[in-house]
């Protein structure tokens, strides 16, 4: 495995994830560069890196990976000092390479395709990572990072890949959500999140296992509306609730409708 110097601009949740991966990965950590001092020495403790509030990397560095929020991203771009050849890479799902400033000369996405937090440990086996680059050079470096820690690699533009972020916001952000409306209404019954565990189970591993359009069930897909009016009097205590659902219902009855 070639072996590069890595630092990161970002000490949060990817940033730290991906920083832990890579360097038990066998790669050498270079510069963690944090506005919080905390959380930067925090990440730096352990990978054996040093910390500073200054965007200027050592010219031992051979890649920068900026992992930071999209709305800091251009402002965090702008101000790196760092030698020409160095490979400065962010980690934005549903930004560009326009983002670069001109002086950034080889530049790329390292996205993976996952959501993180701090207090869960990232199975990095088979995890996709969204890559796309300046040049040749920078692809293969992007790709043997990816590869080294597991991860399954698709070069893909940006167009396509800010489709990929779209999905990952259904399937993640709005599934979540419904989720959290699931845990509000069992709460309501006088029941724990924790019985509707198995059940949340099932319902990815067969979406999984024989596509999500196959696997629905419930009074939607059959047009059920003597339970859907049941259901909707049960969420009287929520009137944004009961939108929800009706809306939910209604796109349910009408993609099998069409189908």
């Amino acid at each position: 495995m070639i072996q590069y110097n890595i630092s990161f601009a970002g000490a949060g949740r990817v940033a730290g994830a991906l920083c832990k991966e890579l360097y038990h990965a066998g790669f050498r950590i270079d510069l963690i560069v944090s506005e919080s001092e905390n959380s930067g020495r925090l990440l730096t403790d352990s990978c054996k890196a040093s910390w500073s509030p200054e965007l200027i990397f050592p010219d031992s560095t051979d890649v920068i990976i900026v992992a930071v929020p999209d709305h800091r991203l251009k402002s965090v771009l702008d101000d790196i000092r760092c030698r020409p050849e160095t490979l400065v890479a962010h980690t934005a799902g549903s930004i560009g390479l326009d983002v670069f400033p001109e002086k950034i000369k080889r530049k790329g996405i390292f996205y993976p395709l996952q959501t993180f937090s701090k207090e869960r440990k990232v199975v990095f086996k088979d995890l996709p990572f969204l890559l796309e680059s300046s040049d040749k050079k920078s692809s293969v470096i992007l790709e043997n990072l990816a590869r080294s820690i597991g991860g399954k690699v698709h070069f893909v533009d940006t167009e396509h890949r800010r489709m990929l972020h779209l999905a990952a916001v259904f399937v993640c952000n709005f599934t979540n959500h419904m989720l959290t409306a699931g845990k509000e209404v069992a709460f309501n019954a006088g029941f724990p999140f924790e019985v509707l565990g198995p059940l949340v189970k099932e319902t990815i591993s067969k979406a999984m296992d024989t596509g999500p359009e196959n696997s629905q069930t419930g009074p939607a897909v059959r047009n059920d509306q003597n339970t859907i009016e049941k259901h909707l009097e049960l969420l009287s205590f929520s009137p944004e609730l009961q939108r929800i659902y009706s809306e939910m219902t209604r796109s349910i009855i009408k993609y099998y409708k069409k189908s």
